[in-house]
């Protein structure tokens, strides 16, 4: 064998390797975060993404209308959630999804410490006209009190209005916002709740409810959706995806791969 020929050989032998290499990277990718990059792609660079967005901030804003004109025994408020409702997280999501990572506590918090996240289209407008109409905003949150200062941080990078310790509700001792709405419902006249978790809104969908169970109470909140209820699209995360598992947060890639193959409606 000559010289040259061992080369020729010794290269497409190289370039073999690294081209199984690369298909293996890529295939390896579990179902769930692959699900995750593509998600987060569409939050980032679809243009439906920003007028579904937009068009749940004009909604809110045509109740506004309607809600200031009517008589209030108490101050008016709005009660938000920030994640996916007012700030954007994809970078975070993506970068995970990428590297075919399940979320992590440490990681998240890493992400939130940075103070850079983005705002969803529509929110600061929206949130600020209510504000120049003496509306005062509520951010429940259920970041971990140990993300309050750069939370506040985040916000106030955008001038968020009413952006303080006191308008800034974040998770105690339980997920449910509930009982952080009702603090806030001792003062004030809840208007408008924002936010993209059904959670988020009511109580009916505490204490991991099953998709089944998800799916009556929405039927039976039907109508305070797009008029007390404003919700913003995420298809990244939430108790819809919690629901699919069971609420086992200990299930392995190929677990959730396995649920979601179950689950997914294909032609026959």
């Amino acid at each position: 064998m000559t010289k040259t020929l061992k080369i020729f050989l010794f290269t497409i032998c190289c370039a073999t390797y690294i081209s199984c290499t690369t298909v293996q990277k890529t295939t390896t990718l579990s179902i769930a975060n692959n699900g995750k990059v593509w998600a987060s792609l569409w939050q980032q660079r679809a243009a439906e993404y920003k007028a579904l967005c937009l068009q749940a901030y004009i909604t809110a804003h045509l109740r506004l209308g309607e809600a200031l004109k009517q008589p209030s025994a108490l101050p008016m408020a709005i009660v938000t959630d920030i994640d996916e409702t007012v700030l954007d997280n994809s970078p975070y999501d993506a970068l995970r999804g990428i590297n075919n990572q399940e979320y992590d506590i440490a990681t998240w918090k890493a992400w939130t410490a940075k103070a850079i996240a983005d705002t969803v289209p529509g929110a600061p407008s929206f949130f600020k006209y209510a504000a120049s109409k003496g509306v005062t905003i509520f951010y429940i949150t259920n970041r971990d009190e140990d993300e309050r200062t750069a939370t506040l941080k985040n916000l106030q990078l955008y001038n968020m209005p009413n952006v303080d310790d006191a308008h800034l509700l974040m998770r105690q001792s339980s997920s449910s916002k509930e009982s952080r709405r009702q603090q806030v419902l001792k003062n004030y006249n809840i208007i408008l709740l924002c936010g993209d978790n059904l959670a988020d809104f009511d109580s009916l969908y505490d204490n991991h409810p099953t998709t089944e169970a998800r799916d009556n109470a929405t039927a039976k909140l039907s109508p305070l959706f797009g008029k007390r209820y404003i919700v913003l699209p995420n298809v990244s995360y939430g108790d819809w995806e919690n629901a699919f598992f069971k609420y086992n947060y200990k299930l392995k890639p190929a677990q959730k791969d396995s649920v979601i193959r179950s689950l997914v409606k294909t032609p026959r």
